[in-house]
């Protein structure tokens, strides 16, 4: 004898059943979406640091006088705000009729002088606050308390007036000597490739690391900087001997690489005082680097320099990992662009002495 069995009854059975198999599908997905990250590390056992960072951010170096450490919701969201209406004007499309820059440009300061350069669609200064063990910094300057470079030293002071004194005996444009380290395309503009290694507030805040057992390397996208740091027992350099980036040993301590700097060579150091007043020969950068989850690289440093500082100040900056690649900055020492710098002026002193010429 035949049963019927009714069909309410049979879609709960195979609701049960579809529910059934669903739930350990579901168990799954959620095991693996809360499953802890797992510090990645290299063949020797110490934590992998390779990959492309970027340190961009809008959090200043020094800390707006008034403003307390740790922002509030409201002031992130309002700093971020003005940079994406920034962001937003600055890439409208240019007026097709707009008249041309004068001749010689307008006089303002900058890299475009005035002549028109880079507009906002080449500028990638960071768009976001710098967030530290889950905190938006107000500057990443961390210690003084107050987030501030501390004072010069009255050594320093004098030695800028000295120093002041000897540029002044030549004309800016008079040699290649005198022009700067990042137009000569011989180092980062700002303290990019450091140490210490900060954002540079305009472009290519970018860095590729390279690891092995006995050496870490550090490409700075801008100007192509390559910094080697080398592990294990420091065999440092003679004080005479002065590389670009200095003198790095670095050694583990537990998950953290701490790197040693010395023997920084002032032209360096005091090339680009836009980003912190430079330093003495006796600059001593100490870094701290720990990779912290998939996407961050806790960096920290302090810069201990008495003859020039009157205390030790600390900074810490986030590296946030990056898909994109890091491109080639093709600018080389002696490049057409220098040149053309230094003859214009030549240029113009020689239509000047006509000018004083033809007027006597």
């Amino acid at each position: 004898m035949a049963f019927l069995i009714p069909r309410s009854i049979l879609f709960l059975c195979c609701g049960v059943l579809l529910l059934g198999l669903a739930f350990p599908v579901a168990l799954q997905t959620q095991a693996r979406e809360t499953k802890p990250w797992v510090m990645p590390r290299t063949s020797d056992g110490h934590p992998d640091l390779q990959g492309n960072w970027t340190n961009a951010t809008i959090t200043p170096i020094q800390r707006p006088r008034g403003r307390g450490p740790v922002l509030t919701p409201d002031q992130v969201a309002g700093i971020e705000g003005r940079r994406q209406n920034l962001i937003d004007a600055s890439g409208e499309p240019s007026d097709p009729d707009r008249e041309a820059p004068p001749v010689g440009g307008d006089g303002s300061t900058g890299a475009a002088g005035g002549v028109g350069g880079y507009n906002y669609f080449y500028i990638e200064a960071g768009d976001r606050v710098a967030v530290f063990n889950g905190e938006p910094r107000s500057s990443l300057v961390v210690d003084p308390e107050d987030g501030r470079i501390p004072p010069l030293t009255a050594t320093a002071r004098e030695a800028r007036r000295e120093a002041s004194a000897r540029r002044r005996v030549f004309g800016q444009y008079d040699n290649p000597e005198n022009r700067p380290l990042g137009e000569r395309c011989i180092k980062s503009f700002g303290s990019n490739a450091g140490p210490p290694m900060l954002p540079n507030y305009f472009y290519n805040n970018n860095y590729t690391i390279v690891q092995t057992a006995d050496h870490i390397m550090i490409m700075t996208e801008m100007v192509h900087d390559v910094r080697i740091i080398r592990l294990g027992e420091p065999k440092l350099l003679a004080e005479n001997i002065r590389p670009w980036m200095g003198d790095s040993w670095g050694w583990w301590e537990g998950d953290t690489l701490i790197v040693e700097t010395t023997n920084l060579p002032l032209r360096q150091v005091n090339g680009h005082r836009y980003v912190y007043p430079g330093g003495s020969e006796d600059m001593r950068v100490t870094e701290r680097f720990t990779r912290v989850d998939e996407q961050t690289i806790n960096y920290e440093f302090t810069v201990d320099d008495p003859t020039t500082y009157t205390r030790p100040w600390i900074g810490e900056v986030p590296f946030k990992a990056m898909d994109d690649l890091v491109y080639e900055y093709a600018c080389h020492e002696a490049n057409y662009s220098l040149f053309n710098v230094l003859s214009g002026a030549r240029a113009e002193e020689r239509e000047a002495a006509k000018k004083k010429q033809e007027g006597k």
